[in-house]
């Protein structure tokens, strides 16, 4: 079970928690690095105007109310909201709220250095305005990765991202997920045939089915957007429909509705839905009622649920971005997928799901005979490093049983001793069995050479 952060908002894990939430970062980061994505950092502050150029995120925002220069380093406090700041000063800073907006200006700003199509993961903190309560912190930690290009993005990277998640979900100690896709040309397409232009404003209604049902929806299209009854009916209509191959294009087709954009939009899902059935069997939906609220998406936008924790919300989102980085006439359009790790993390230490197989790396304590042992004992713990092996030197020369509940309390799984003939015995203190052993051979079980984190 979790911890409960003293600041609220604000997680911080005990030991063993954090070895799951780094095995959790480490699976990721070999996933990404296996498809050839590489490692970027940017920087935790960016302009309220970089940062509320698409979308109505102000809310989100933490504005920062005092930067000073010092000796060329700045040193910030976080003080009110962003939507105050940025009424007044579009360069005032403010901590990113999500990865995406500052990578589209790291692009900008290093596309003479890089090689595109650019194919990038980041792993770093963000920060948001949020209600603090399970799956929503004000500080936590996000994965991302994107493919951007120059000038165009050919459409199979939308199907490249998604087959990527799945695989690095899968890899995870985690229950079945189930990627959501939609697509908002489809989406778009769609409201324009049946006559509802603010589509931005559609989609924003449908984002809401989910919390607060369809018939509330409807009601909200028809007193915010002048929808008729059978317009809205005919938006919650698409967004029923959800299939786990690409049997939707025919229930969409069967709706009656003829647009130009829909059509590209249908084409485009069915490419990434035929491409998992395939590769990702069982990992992938279309799901139309899909939106995602932020407006800089213009093609594939995808969300995540674990299966039987759908109330946590989604823990990896993202889609298709055209017109979010561009320098002059040049144009940097990209698609991306961001996992919510510090939601996910959250979720798999509050229900169990998985652990560590101890609490931390250590795997020998090396004994204390008497004061005069310690330089001893430093030269067996130097010997068993040197060859992979985790190690610490027990702090004091106490009863040897003292020092063996010492390394019990630790979650240490072998003590280490040597008598004053120089003779070597490691016991395991799990079995009780102790044997001779060498500092220059000797070597645990495999499975105990690393901390593993194991699904329950």
């Amino acid at each position: 079970m979790a911890r409960t952060a003293s600041l609220s908002g604000f997680p911080e894990w005990l030991p063993e928690e954090r070895l799951v939430e780094l095995h959790v970062l480490d699976t990721l980061r070999r996933v990404f690095e296996l498809h050839g994505f590489s490692s970027i950092e940017t920087r935790a502050v960016e302009t309220v105007g970089q940062l509320l150029r698409k979308g109505e995120i102000d809310k989100e925002v933490y504005g920062l109310s005092r930067l000073q220069e010092e000796d060329g380093n700045a040193a910030a406090d976080t003080g009110s909201a962003a939507s105050t700041t940025a009424k007044g000063d579009p360069h005032a800073l403010a901590l990113h709220f999500d990865l995406t907006v500052p990578f589209a200006r790291y692009v900008v700003e290093n596309a003479g250095y890089l090689a595109f199509p650019f194919r990038r993961y980041q792993i770093q903190k963000v920060w948001r305005g949020e209600r603090p309560q399970e799956g929503r912190a004000r500080e936590f930690t996000q994965a991302d990765i994107d493919i951007v290009g120059d000038g165009d993005l050919p459409f199979r990277y939308d199907v490249e991202i998604a087959l990527v998640i799945a695989e690095a979900l899968s890899a995870l100690p985690i229950p079945a997920f189930l990627l959501r896709i939609n697509n908002r040309k489809l989406a778009e397409g769609f409201y324009n045939g049946i006559g509802l232009t603010d589509t931005a404003g559609v989609l924003r209604s449908i984002d809401k089915l989910e919390k607060i049902g369809p018939a509330k929806v409807a009601e909200l299209l028809k007193s915010e957007l002048g929808a008729t009854d059978e317009q809205a009916q005919s938006a919650l209509n698409l967004a029923s429909i959800r299939t786990e191959d690409t049997s939707f294009v025919e229930q969409v087709r069967a709706l009656g509705v003829s647009n130009e954009l829909l059509e590209e939009g249908l084409t485009e899902l069915e490419q990434v839905i035929a491409a998992a059935v395939q590769r990702a069997p069982g990992k992938v939906v279309a799901d139309l009622s899909i939106a995602r609220g932020l407006d800089y998406y213009t093609g594939t936008v995808v969300e995540t649920v674990l299966v039987g924790h759908e109330q946590l919300g989604s823990i990896c989102s993202g889609g298709r971005y055209d017109a979010l980085a561009s320098k002059g006439n040049r144009k940097f359009p990209g698609v991306g997928l961001s996992i919510g790790v510090t939601r996910l993390v959250s979720r798999i230490l509050s229900q169990d799901l998985a652990k560590a197989t101890r609490s931390v790396p250590t795997v020998v304590l090396v004994a204390l005979t008497n004061d005069d042992s310690w330089g001893a004992a430093q030269d067996v713990a130097a010997a068993l490093r040197s060859r992979g092996i985790a190690t610490e030197v027990a702090a004091k020369a106490e009863k040897f049983g003292k020092q063996i509940k010492f390394a019990d309390r630790r979650g240490i799984p072998f003590v280490w001793f040597t008598d004053d003939d120089g003779k070597h015995q490691v016991k395991d203190i799990r079995s009780g069995e102790q044997v001779d052993a060498d500092p220059a051979t000797w070597a645990p079980a495999a499975e105990d050479l690393h901390v593993r984190v194991l699904q329950a």
